[in-house]
């Protein structure tokens, strides 16, 4: 557990979580995962701490995240992207990570590994490593020894950022729905769309043709533009669905 510079190891000295691979795919057999998970709450939990347990993500996604970076660290970009992509296993969608206020309900367990996706998408969004990077860091010098809301958070990295993320923020953690691209391919032109989503949903989406990487951003409104593949694949850091349509 993660108690303020007292952490309580119980995973039996065992690479893993209790010998199990949550991401199965074979990189969070590399370290044992309470070691790194628990060590990672001295930044998100003690040293920024939830005002209200409603907002807990603050502790578990940004956590759960940084198993991510620390493979990615070991091991290079691509573990670390195939690490998290892989915990999407877990995610349930049961309930929104966000619960109640004022009334000590906890959210969905999603607030580990949903949360945690989340984060990894806003990252390809930004499309800058150092200035994400940087802004984890500097999120941690300004709320230092603090206790914060979700509001706040959400404030600061949209201003660091300088991007709008909240229908971002809104997707994951106050529903349950994860968002859908419509996309149908016709006579050399892609079309798409975003359903299943919040009003004004606008988060942007990284794809590719012929090995070249293309930026879209979709609306709730259908869009057109000239494409040559005749496979379409969404990139995969992205959490979403999508579906083909006639």
């Amino acid at each position: 557990m993660e108690h303020q510079s007292a952490i309580a190891y119980g995973n039996n000295y065992q690479n893993g979580y209790m010998g199990r691979d949550l991401s199965l795919t074979g990189w969070g057999l590399k370290w044992d995962f309470i070691i790194v998970h628990e060590s990672g709450h001295e930044w998100f939990g003690n040293n920024i701490s939830a005002k209200d347990v409603a907002d807990n993500w603050i502790h578990e996604s940004f956590t759960a995240y940084s198993e991510n970076l620390y493979t990615e660290y070991l091991f290079g970009k691509q573990a670390g992207s195939e690490y998290v992509i892989g915990t999407r296993k877990a995610i349930t969608n049961d309930k929104p990570i966000i619960s109640a206020y004022n009334v000590n309900a906890g959210g969905s367990i999603d607030l580990y590994y949903k949360g945690a996706n989340m984060l990894h998408a806003m990252r390809q969004i930004v499309n800058n490593d150092s200035l994400w990077r940087e802004m984890l860091r500097s999120m941690n010098r300004i709320f230092r020894h603090q206790t914060v809301t979700t509001k706040q958070i959400e404030n600061y990295m949209a201003s660091y950022l300088m991007l709008d993320l909240q229908k971002i923020f809104d997707q994951y953690l106050r529903t349950v729905q994860v968002p859908t691209l419509e996309y149908k391919l016709k006579k050399n032109k892609l079309s798409y769309r975003w359903t299943n989503c919040v009003k004004g949903f606008n988060m942007p989406l990284k794809i590719s043709e012929a090995g070249k990487e293309i930026w879209l951003k979709p609306t709730e409104k259908l869009q057109s533009l000239a494409y040559g593949d005749s496979v379409f694949m969404p990139d995969a850091n992205f959490y979403i669905n999508s579906r083909k349509i006639d």
